[in-house]
């Protein structure tokens, strides 16, 4: 599993989220996405890393901006991790 953070600049509302969300798991195989306006990121957990450039060009065709994109392996957490 691998977790994507997506640096985004241009969202503004729940619905910009939404259209990020929307579009990133209709292009791409995912676990789970979601999207702040507030802090101007998107999380997606992947079973398998992300091709970056097609991430570019989705988050593009979206008429956002993609600044970073930064993969790590996921860990899941449980409920009192440190």
């Amino acid at each position: 599993m691998t977790e994507t953070i997506l640096k985004i600049d241009g969202m503004m509302c729940g619905m910009c989220e939404n259209h990020v969300c929307d579009t990133i798991r209709n292009q791409f195989t995912v676990k789970k996405v979601s999207a702040s306006h507030t802090k101007g990121i998107a999380t997606i957990i992947s079973p398998e890393p992300l091709d970056e450039e097609a991430l570019r060009k989705a988050i593009a065709e979206t008429g956002y901006e993609l600044k970073n994109v930064e993969s790590k392996p996921y860990e899941k957490r449980g409920l009192f991790h440190r």
